[in-house]
């Protein structure tokens, strides 16, 4: 539940700049306030520090942390949030220098994430990466958590569990790991059903708030829930769709990827990422009004390639081309089969966008022409259970099928291909 004007914490953005980010500092801050917008808090200033890397200590230099703590005071804040994870050190050294909350960007992610959490897949997930990074920042909080109150990064498991001793911690992980042992393994059964029935899966990804859940409303009549925030959509959907054609398909939408994401959550999700990894082919959602979209496309290729999904057939759509001051020239996708442009609210380019979809599907078959004798009745139920029909025919010397084939169903169907 969002926090009223009165109860939102001001917080204080603060980060390295360096030149091996793929996002400069100040859009990195951007996104970070966007973070921090969803989390009901409030950015009431920025600081950065040019430096290689943070110290080890305390982040900012001895310096920059007397002139952080002056500021913390004049703008009268309640935290500051780092663009970086933290170690339990730098937090712990920090909330002794500033005496206020320190907030991590994993913090902030996961603390979302508690949020967004509808399902009991989802509570099940997040709660394990929570758990998780409150098993190696446990020395960062204790004593001073108590004292800094709740807020952003005591939901979901929230205070007590972050005071509880290592051993209850690792006893719940464990539970917790059984748990999505279960789903993966309630994952794979349905994934060997899909397989067993041909029906071709298209995932829908990008980076956060790029129009996924939107398309799969647009093209299926879901009711998934689509706003314009970072990580609207948490739990995994899946929903039939039926082209013009006849063409039968499972469209998936998945958790938008962000820069940084932490590596326990994506641990933590891998049951439901891992669609993506099952899938034939990929819808790549972009925001072409996003000023980082070059570096979005490179977030999601870098995710996709750690989940093992990077070589997928892809189909890379420039989403929200109706906003206004587009900075162009929007640049091809080189990883894609092809790139597109449109908008899926405004409804234009889609029929594009699924024609290009159905190519990319059909690709990965094989086209022939077949004539199966009367007398040869029962190969007609492999067909319509295991094909895509493009045509079919009565002719006098059997049923003749123009389809779209797997290599398995192919090799069952050689003797009445038609050279």
């Amino acid at each position: 539940m969002f926090e009223t004007e009165k109860q939102k914490e001001r917080l204080i953005l603060i980060g390295i700049d360096n030149d091996a980010s793929v996002f400069d500092i100040e859009n990195s801050l951007k996104e970070l306030e966007e973070l921090a917008k969803t989390a009901g808090a409030e950015a009431v200033g920025y600081m950065t520090q040019k430096k290689d890397t943070p110290d080890k200590a305390t982040y900012f230099g001895k310096g920059k942390l007397e002139e952080l703590k002056n500021y913390i005071e004049f703008k009268e804040a309640d935290g500051v949030l780092c663009d970086d994870d933290l170690s339990p050190a730098q937090i712990r050294n920090l909330e002794r220098i500033l005496k206020v909350k320190i907030i991590s960007r994993t913090l902030i992610i996961l603390d979302i994430f508690a949020m967004r959490a509808a399902s009991a897949e989802g509570k099940v997930q997040v709660e394990l990466a929570q758990l998780k990074y409150s098993l190696t920042h446990l020395t960062g909080h204790g004593r001073e958590m108590s004292r800094l109150g709740g807020g952003i990064g005591t939901r979901g498991p929230g205070e007590k569990k972050l005071e509880i001793d290592k051993r209850l911690i690792s006893d719940r992980i464990s539970e917790l790991n059984k748990h999505l042992k279960q789903i993966e393994h309630h994952r794979t059964v349905l994934r060997q059903k899909r397989e067993k029935n041909k029906i071709p899966v298209v995932a829908l990804v990008g980076y956060t708030n790029a129009g996924k859940s939107t398309l799969l409303n647009k093209l299926t009549g879901s009711g998934v829930l689509a706003e314009d925030k970072l990580f609207a959509t948490l739990d995994t959907t899946t929903r039939e769709y039926i082209s013009a054609g006849g063409a039968k398909y499972l469209l998936t939408d998945t958790v938008g990827f962000i820069q940084k994401l932490p590596h326990g959550l994506i641990k933590a999700f891998r049951a439901t990422l891992e669609e993506v990894k099952y899938a034939d082919v990929l819808i790549h959602m972009v925001d072409a009004s996003n000023p980082n979209r070059n570096e979005h496309i490179l977030t999601v290729y870098q995710t996709l390639k750690e989940l093992g999904a990077a070589d997928k057939p892809t189909i890379t759509f420039y989403n929200k081309m109706d906003a206004p001051d587009i900075e162009m020239p929007l640049l091809p996708d080189r990883n894609a089969l092809k790139t597109l442009m449109g908008s899926v609210k405004g409804e234009v380019g889609l029929e594009e966008l699924v024609t290009q979809t159905e190519e990319a599907v059909k690709s990965l078959k094989r086209s022939v022409k077949v004539l199966i004798p009367y007398s040869e009745g029962k190969m007609l139920s492999l067909i319509h259970g295991n094909c895509e029909i493009v045509s079919s025919s009565n002719e006098e010397q059997g049923y003749f099928f123009e389809l779209y084939t797997d290599t398995e169903t192919y090799n069952r169907l050689e003797r009445y291909i038609l050279q």
